[in-house]
């Protein structure tokens, strides 16, 4: 199969998936949340461009990887980091538990972080790629602690 087409594919089933579990209704709304917060119309380009560019990283990846162990670990990283994409989404928006999507952040940067160090060697730019997506998570991860902080304690 095509590794572009899958890695789009997959791009764009995690993203919907997370939009799924991404309810922006009365519950969020009534969040305390901080000046700086950006607009939320801007979540969804922000993470269209991210997802854009893990795809890119994905296809690198998989591309400068010589035998099928590396090829299965470019896999096993992506789909790590959509598993706790998607867990990060479930805990904050649809059990709606902030503190406890604090918990699982860290989970998520260090599978992003993960992807940057192993593709470091054989695609480099593979790595490249992922530097936003580590950005924005150390930007969400902040922004979730200081939702938490806000609104303490949730139950």
């Amino acid at each position: 199969m095509n590794p572009i087409f899958v890695a789009f594919a997959v791009a764009i089933l995690v993203g919907l998936l997370g939009g799924s579990l991404t309810d922006t209704g009365v519950w969020y709304q009534s969040l305390i949340k901080p000046w700086w917060q950006p607009p939320d119309w801007a979540f969804g380009p922000a993470w269209t461009v991210i997802f854009a560019l893990a795809a890119m990283s994905a296809i690198h990846a998989w591309r400068g990887a010589r035998t099928r162990a590396q090829r299965e670990w470019v896999v096993g990283i992506f789909a790590a980091n959509g598993f706790f994409n998607l867990l990060w989404s479930m805990l904050f928006f649809t059990v709606q538990r902030p503190d406890w999507a604090l918990l699982e952040v860290p989970l998520l940067w260090l599978s992003v972080l993960v992807g940057i160090v192993v593709f470091w060697r054989s695609a480099r730019i593979a790595s490249y790629y992922l530097v936003p997506y580590l950005l924005w998570v150390s930007f969400a991860a902040y922004l979730n602690w200081t939702v938490v902080q806000l609104n303490t304690p949730f139950s």
